[in-house]
């Protein structure tokens, strides 16, 4: 089963720790891709660019608007993703505990559905 592991990111919790601190948080991404690429659960990843970069596009009778993004204000932010392959869910879980951004403040964990849609 493929699962979504999303991190999410408080800028202004970003800024306030300290430079060793969040050098160490960004560096501990290498090794977890190593980790799960070895055992074969990484299927890709990718971290995003700042939300203040970010377009929203919606479709009104017909014309699309774009205004910018992110979608929400929110203290949080969507920044970046793994999506791994695993036997459960509680494995999924065990890797996003290991996600340097646990600490601070969460990784969410969410089963991919397949290209029909029916798998959950």
């Amino acid at each position: 089963m493929k699962y979504l592991l999303i991190i999410h990111n408080n800028p202004a919790l970003l800024e306030s720790l300290p430079p060793a601190e969040l050098d160490a948080m960004v560096n501990a991404h290498g090794p977890f891709q190593e980790a799960t690429r070895a055992s074969g659960e990484l299927v890709g990843f990718a971290a995003l660019a700042d939300p203040s970069t970010s377009r929203v596009v919606r479709v009104a009778d017909g014309a699309p608007a774009v205004t910018d993004g992110p979608f929400l204000e929110a203290k949080e932010h969507l920044a970046g993703f793994y999506v791994v392959d695993c036997e459960s869910v509680e494995r999924a879980q065990e890797l996003a505990a290991q996600m340097p951004e646990a600490r601070y403040g969460g990784v969410e964990v969410r089963a991919v559905m397949n290209e029909a849609g029916l798998e959950m």
